[in-house]
């Protein structure tokens, strides 16, 4: 039905249409920010028996937890910290994206947000390297 209403919206323009749906995204997010993240999943990536990574990745519900979304995200977000060997939660955020230098681990984040509607936040990470 959004999907409809952007393209009313956008007077039969698609191009505009999409523009209008990631806006709304990105203010559902917002809305979203302040919301208590209280369920998760520690995540652990290993890299090549060289690099390992424990990642705390937080929602508001076992639900999305347990959503495609939302386990795709916690395997991209630990593979971006085996690789680019952040210090700390707001430098990760910061990061441009590995896979798309356009966008950063954040913008991934938040389209998740988008997707799943909930609240979705790095609790905390440990990266170790031989």
């Amino acid at each position: 039905m959004d999907c409809k209403r952007a393209l009313e919206e956008a007077g039969g323009d698609f191009d505009r249409a999409i523009a209008i749906i990631h806006e709304k995204g990105i203010v559902k997010v917002e809305k979203r920010a302040d919301r208590e993240a209280g369920a998760g999943v520690i995540f652990s990536y290993v890299l090549n028996d060289r690099i390992g990574v424990l990642l705390d990745l937080r929602a508001e519900t076992d639900f999305v937890v347990h959503s495609d979304p939302f386990k795709e995200l916690v395997r991209e977000v630990a593979m971006q910290i085996a690789a680019m060997a952040p210090e700390n939660v707001d430098e990760l955020l910061a990061e441009p994206y590995i896979k798309d230098d356009k966008r950063t681990v954040k913008d991934l984040i938040n389209e998740v947000i988008a997707k799943v509607g909930e609240n979705v936040k790095v609790k905390t990470f440990c990266r170790i390297e031989l």
